[in-house]
């Protein structure tokens, strides 16, 4: 049985996916992540750091190397918003060539949300309108479609490390930081329109699993657990109130927590937050499965038997 692999390299985190045909969908072989802050100070300097650009290569290089060993043939990679922003954005993906062997490609903000929609409408595209966000590091996107049509798709230009590196200067961060925070998620998301009556809200990417798996105490964290659970804005709520009176070394503690996200995970929680606030959106349903599981179905849909 052919297997193929995608991976995701974002402004936080790398993401590996290894997958086989089962029918109409794709069974995970095996799914891995790491957090190397490839965009850490890209919105300051413009550039991705060199020791930053050392660690992402290096688990890149280890991924594409486990994906091969399980018989991906085929390894599609991608990456987001810390490559698209930085002037050695290209020099990076020469870098991956040369030392993992994998061609990889800078994609848009507007294809990103693509494949976030798709992954989320293969889950959950039976079940009416759905609004899909997905908060990464650097950049978030929303995605407004029904029955696999899209009819809004935006990448803003907020993400857990870029507001947190722009706005935070002390963990827990100050009242004044909290207002600025919170006033600039607000005033971007003020252009995304209202979604459709009957909608479900999907929200994707680790920011997202780690408040669920936070807030219900899910260590080890299990996918089985988190994918697909429903959170309602008042848990949200409760977790990032929690996350700005804590410490890093506090947040760092809490289990469920990924250490390496603690010191943004505030950030992205009330991203989240707004977010559901400005749609009208009563719940959340959580994914685990993002770019990387959209990605697999927009390059290798085709060997699967019946589907698309």
């Amino acid at each position: 049985m052919p297997r193929f692999a995608t991976l995701d390299i974002g402004t936080n985190t790398v993401l590996l996916l290894v997958a086989e045909p089962a029918g109409a969908r794709f069974r995970p072989v095996l799914e891995r992540a790491e957090i190397t802050r490839l965009g850490k100070g890209v919105d300051k300097t413009g550039r991705l750091a060199e020791e930053r650009i050392e660690a992402t290569v290096s688990t890149v290089a280890r991924f594409a190397a486990e994906a091969r060993a399980l018989g991906a043939a085929q390894i599609a990679c991608v990456a987001t918003s810390a490559s698209r922003d930085a002037a050695n954005g290209q020099a990076f993906l020469q870098r991956l060539q040369t030392e993992a062997g994998l061609s990889a490609e800078i994609i848009s903000g507007e294809l990103e949300a693509q494949l976030t929609y798709l992954s989320a409408e293969r889950e959950l595209g039976g079940e009416g309108p759905l609004a899909v966000l997905d908060i990464g590091g650097g950049s978030t996107e929303l995605v407004l479609g029904s029955g696999g049509k899209v009819d809004f798709e935006h990448s803003f230009d907020i993400g857990a490390v870029r507001l947190t590196e722009r706005f935070v200067h002390a963990v827990p961060p100050s009242p004044e930081e909290q207002a600025a925070l919170q006033r600039s998620i607000d005033e971007t998301l003020a252009e995304a329109p209202c979604p459709p009556a009957g909608f479900r809200f999907v929200g994707v990417a680790g920011t997202v699993t780690t408040v669920l798996a936070v807030s219900r105490g899910i260590e080890p964290y299990d996918p089985a657990r988190v994918h697909l659970a429903v959170m309602p804005l008042a848990e949200v709520r409760a977790e990032r109130e929690r996350y700005f009176s804590l410490t890093v070394d506090e947040l760092r503690g809490l289990p469920g927590m990924e250490p390496k996200r603690a010191d943004v995970i505030a950030a992205g929680a009330l991203i989240l937050e707004r977010a559901m606030v400005r749609l009208g959106a009563p719940e959340v349903v959580v994914s685990d499965r993002g770019i990387r599981w959209g990605l697999l179905y927009q390059r290798f849909g085709a060997a699967l038997g019946g589907g698309r």
